[in-house]
């Protein structure tokens, strides 16, 4: 079995914390977090790369030392200098470091001075107030670390979908591989594209004799075998991920898809419509009395209720039955319908690739237009720019666009919102740009009533454009902000604004219920990658799937337009 992209980026990213834990050369620590960047980006599996003799270094951010660990991790399925850090830094502080406000500096003065290891001394220590001891700390950074762990406890049992998605992939390839096995497919809200997912359901349909339960418990990821019968079968991976399998009939494949890939309360509503028509829908097919009238596609299952067929994505009990039965489902975005990115970075601040690579890249994805988008100087960390350098880098995007043929750089800035609304370049710089994307990456914990005005404030600009990754939430990791969504679209919608969809898997922030709300309020939504490689430019799927999850049709799109009718709805009045 090989060794997974993201088991690599995992140890890439432990790394990197338990430097700077350590307060290890910042430099260093960076390679590691732009390594794991990169690998979790990548379309294809290092291993194979490696298999195949391809040179590493070529990657974004992969030199010869970290070329040479990927193949130590990929050979041994260990990363020695890991193993060596960790003699020094319990590994239990990384995940110290993921709590909202508890930077790597905060994380080492705990265990300095409180012997803190792990995630259970450090709750204990704050129910016993001796966090606030501590210079640096207070009562209140004590009471923020309580709340931060309540929160995080419970999303730790689900997976995020980019990481589940690599191994869904392999398990399918090696069940599909087995002797008389035809149709394998992932259901349950993996194949809704949830942002997160508990377990996977996988279903098979295979020859009789078919040796595809024997081969499922004995793949090389599978840590404990659960349970394993003839039609059935659940093992837990190495990951902590449970995985079960359903062998079922082809006759019952469409009514079994339909009926575990739920969700639940959609699936009670649609079998609601069906005793009402005197039938029984089950995994096995929909009966009226003892005969099957339904079962071997989806598609037979919502004719047999009366109902247009329903997206997986949509399936969530949230209007999209009344909808199919008034024929009025929306006709979703694809990936096709994507014109352009509106949001990437590039080495000139935290980005990893050239303007010429990212454009490049972007072209071959099919795209018209690519807007570079590289952070303000707030954003000390990512070498953001003051106005001469970014005055400098439109000089350069106007040489670039000169040469370039197919695909046009647009001028951009991620500019920081400041505490009191402002943004962080001023007006005589940012007129000169395409579009101007406002972000919030400190001052988390205002009020929701400041936060909301910070944003409105910001927007009051006339030349924002795009409000980022909305709330600040990284998925399992931080909460992000507290902020009045409804308030904060309605002043968009008011001065010609856009909310972003942040396409980046660990983000995926607009939520699919706000996407939803965009759209009942025809604010217009723009569907970016914040890509800091030409790797990341491969992420719009995450975020077409949560757009779709949201209702989003091409027309809610700002990207989906064409660069002249871009250019129009960019000009704010």
């Amino acid at each position: 079995m090989p060794v997974r992209n993201a088991d690599i980026a995992d140890l890439f990213d432990r790394m990197a914390a338990l430097l700077e834990i350590q307060g290890a050369n910042p430099f260093r620590v960076r390679a590691y977090r732009n390594a794991a960047r990169t690998l979790n980006g990548l379309p294809r599996s290092v291993a194979d790369m490696l298999a195949e003799e391809e040179d590493l270094t070529r990657l974004s951010g992969i030199g010869k030392d970290l070329a040479g660990k990927i193949a130590e991790v990929v050979d041994t399925g260990h990363l020695a200098a890991l193993e060596e850090v960790m003699r020094e830094v319990p590994a239990g502080l990384v995940d110290l470091t993921r709590l909202p406000g508890l930077g790597p500096k905060r994380v080492r003065a705990l265990h300095e001075e409180l012997g803190i290891r792990e995630v259970t001394g450090l709750q204990r220590a704050a129910r016993k107030h001796r966090i606030r001891e501590l210079a640096g700390f207070g009562a209140k950074t004590e009471q923020r670390i309580l709340e931060s762990l309540s929160r995080h406890s419970p999303e730790e049992r689900r997976h995020k979908l980019a990481d589940v998605e690599e191994v869904a992939r392999f398990y399918v390839d090696f069940l599909q591989a087995i002797p008389g096995v035809k149709d394998v497919v992932v259901a349950g809200s993996y194949r809704r594209r949830k942002e997160t997912v508990g377990d996977l359901d996988i279903l098979v349909t295979c020859k009789t004799g078919s040796p595809v339960m024997k081969g499922f418990v004995e793949y090389d990821e599978v840590d404990e075998v659960v349970s394993r019968g003839t039609t059935r079968g659940t093992v837990l991976l190495r990951s902590g991920l449970q995985v079960d399998l359903r062998v079922v009939a082809q006759v019952s494949y469409g009514a079994a898809l339909y009926y575990f890939t739920g969700s639940k309360a959609h699936n009670v509503a649609v079998r609601a419509i069906a005793v009402k028509k005197k039938l029984k829908i089950n995994e096995y097919g929909v009966f009226k009395g003892d005969q099957r009238v339904a079962g071997k596609t989806e598609n037979e299952i919502f004719k047999a209720v009366g109902l247009r067929y329903i997206e997986p994505e949509l399936r969530e009990n949230r209007g999209e039955i009344e909808a199919a039965k008034k024929n009025r489902l929306p006709h979703l975005v694809r990936i096709s319908d994507i014109r352009g990115d509106l949001h990437a970075h590039s080495d000139a601040t935290d980005g990893h690739d050239s303007l010429r690579e990212m454009a490049g890249a972007a072209k071959k994805l099919g795209y018209s237009y690519l807007a570079i988008t590289d952070h303000s100087k707030r954003v000390t960390i990512a070498h953001g720019m003051d106005e001469k350098r970014l005055r400098r880098q439109l000089d350069a995007i106007d040489r670039l666009n000169a040469k370039l043929d197919g695909i046009r750089v647009l001028k951009g800035v991620e500019v920081d919102i400041l505490a009191d609304g402002t943004l962080d370049l001023s007006d005589s710089v940012l007129r000169h740009l395409d579009l101007t994307i406002g972000a919030i990456h400190s001052g988390f914990s205002l009020g929701r009533d400041k936060q909301s005005e910070r944003i409105i404030r910001a927007m009051d600009n006339p030349h924002f454009n795009i409000l980022a990754h909305p709330t600040g939430r990284l998925i399992n990791e931080r909460r992000g902000y507290d902020v009045d969504m409804e308030r904060v679209m309605e002043a968009a919608l008011e001065r010609g604004c856009y909310l972003e969809l942040n396409a980046q898997p660990e983000r995926l922030d607009l939520r699919d219920i706000h996407c939803r709300m965009a759209k009942d309020m025809s604010l217009m939504v723009a569907i970016s990658t914040d890509a800091h490689s030409t790797s990341h430019l491969e992420y719009m799927r995450f975020g077409v799937n949560q757009g779709r999850r949201g209702w989003l049709e091409p027309e809610d799109v700002l990207n989906t337009r064409p660069w002249r009718d871009l250019k129009r709805r960019l000009a704010r009045r």
